[in-house]
């Protein structure tokens, strides 16, 4: 989003404008979900969070000083809620993660179905599956500061810039911290690669 256009939608948002809103929705419904998906590794728990971050910038856009993108607002937004959600459902014992199952993964769009210009057979749809699981289960394996990293440089393809506005850490500590998860990535997924 331009910046211009970035102004005018924060302009309208602060006036309370519905279609602004829905507006917002729209343009940032798909990614902040996978965020927060690949974050939290429960369907369920990512659309609930999702109106959360909804709410909480519809509520809090008056608080917005436009230092950094919208965007980068609201992915902070949205990384702060799924780092508490995590706590607060690991403290009450109630994380149980959803089997990464076939229906979402083709919600959050396959192995297969991205490196693929040809309609792969059985064989090869199986194999994408097993790896897209892989990759899920290897994410969820690293710790909090790991994962976040790489779900917004390899997975939502933000700036090291953006990232390190979300998540207000250095650059020296963003790009420290992704070589560390992609090669603890890397470790896991190794057996799986031969």
């Amino acid at each position: 989003m331009n910046d211009a256009r970035q102004e005018k939608l924060t302009s309208r948002l602060r006036l309370r404008d519905p279609g602004a809103f829905e507006q917002l929705i729209e343009e940032f419904q798909t990614p902040i979900f996978n965020l927060l998906y690949r974050m939290i590794g429960n369907r369920e728990e990512a659309q609930d969070l999702l109106q959360e971050v909804f709410i909480t910038v519809f509520k809090k856009v008056d608080d917005f000083r436009g230092e950094s993108s919208l965007s980068t607002w609201i992915y902070r937004i949205a990384t702060n809620h799924c780092i508490n959600r995590k706590k607060y459902l690991t403290r009450r014992c109630h994380y149980a993660r959803d089997a990464y199952d076939d229906s979402e993964s083709a919600a959050m769009g396959s192995a297969a179905d991205r490196f693929h210009d040809r309609i792969p057979g059985p064989d090869e749809l199986a194999e994408g599956h097993q790896m897209e699981r892989l990759i899920q289960e290897a994410m969820a394996a690293l710790d909090e500061e790991h994962r976040v990293v790489v779900i917004l440089r390899d997975v939502q393809n933000l700036s090291y810039e953006e990232i390190e506005e979300i998540l207000q850490v250095a650059a020296g500590t963003v790009k420290s911290r992704l070589h560390r998860a992609r090669m603890a990535l890397k470790e896991k997924l190794a057996p799986a690669l031969r």
